[in-house]
């Protein structure tokens, strides 16, 4: 296996332990909205990555063309304000565990779309990989279904519907996204990232009047200020590092193999729900974790050996 692989199977470790946290991030702020939390995290995401581009903005600028620009407001949304808030509205319904099921299913839909590009490895070659991630899916699904989160069963239906939605976001995003870097050789990872937090933050700055017109603000200072410190930290921990490791993985190594490394955001957003539940893992759940983790052990060896 290429270095590269290595260096991007770590970064794909990476940006999974930071994008684990965004799970977490509604449960720590029920008192919003997902259409506030949205707002709240772009806006930090795309004021952090203004002041760090500035001083390459105009020459980046006039590198893109208007095919760019698309691309970047079709990422922005896709991957960061649309999920997000589907994100966020599913966790608020049907719980973390239940989100992080369906957000499993990612390499599957990701790795078999990948599956069609030029030089790729063939399907059939994944289908031990796409197995193992299938039935680890269907461990945590299991446990989901035994022992629901609280609330009644209607909420349980949105919040499914919602994170399917995001499972259909991120997949376009991520696939999306591979290409644009591989088209984009003259844009490092990093501008590309810093690119679409600027987007990213009008686009977060467009919805502040529906917000204020269609959704309560009566708030205290103290649930304001949790607000705004969830909002920074994820911003700087998911938007920043997590998309700049995310990029620099997707640059590294070939979309059948991308689609298998946000299995790690799964397991690391279902750890840091065990942490926040304040319990261990059921039998299922472990079965998921071992499974899981053979899927993407599968995969990278699926891509060592020589076609």
């Amino acid at each position: 296996m290429k270095s590269g692989t290595h260096l991007g199977i770590l970064c794909g470790i990476g940006a999974g332990a930071l994008w684990g946290l965004v799970f977490l991030a509604p449960e720590l702020t029920r008192d919003f909205t997902p259409l506030q939390l949205a707002i709240g995290r772009y806006l930090a995401f795309g004021a952090i990555a203004a002041v760090l581009i500035a001083p390459r903005l105009r020459t980046l600028a006039a590198a893109l063309t208007r095919r760019d620009w698309l691309s970047l407001a079709w990422l922005a949304l896709a991957g960061n304000t649309l999920y997000y808030v589907l994100l966020s509205a599913a966790v608020q319904t049907g719980g973390i565990a239940m989100t992080s099921l369906v957000i499993g299913f990612l390499p599957v839909a990701v790795t078999i779309i990948g599956s069609r590009d030029s030089g790729a490895v063939p399907l059939r070659r994944l289908v031990p990989s796409l197995l193992l991630c299938a039935a680890g899916a269907f461990c945590i699904g299991w446990q989901a279904i035994a022992a629901p989160a609280s609330g009644v069963a209607g909420k349980q239906i949105v919040g499914l519907f919602c994170a399917i939605g995001a499972l259909a976001c991120w997949a376009a995003y991520a696939v999306c996204n591979s290409r644009c870097l591989a088209r984009l050789g003259h844009v490092s990872v990093h501008d590309w990232n810093l690119l679409t937090g600027i987007v990213t933050g009008a686009q977060a700055v467009v919805l502040i009047p529906f917000t204020l017109a269609f959704e309560p603000m009566r708030h205290d200072p103290a649930a304001w200020l949790r607000f705004a410190a969830v909002s920074g930290a994820v911003a700087v921990f998911a938007s920043i590092l997590g998309n700049a490791l995310w990029n620099r993985m997707s640059r590294l190594l070939p979309l059948t193999m991308v689609g298998q490394m946000i299995l790690f955001e799964t397991l690391f957003a279902l750890i840091y729900g065990f942490i926040w539940e304040g319990r261990l893992p059921e039998l299922l759940e472990v079965a998921a974790f071992g499974l899981v983790v053979a899927s993407v052990l599968s995969c990278i060896a699926a891509h060592r050996r020589p076609a």
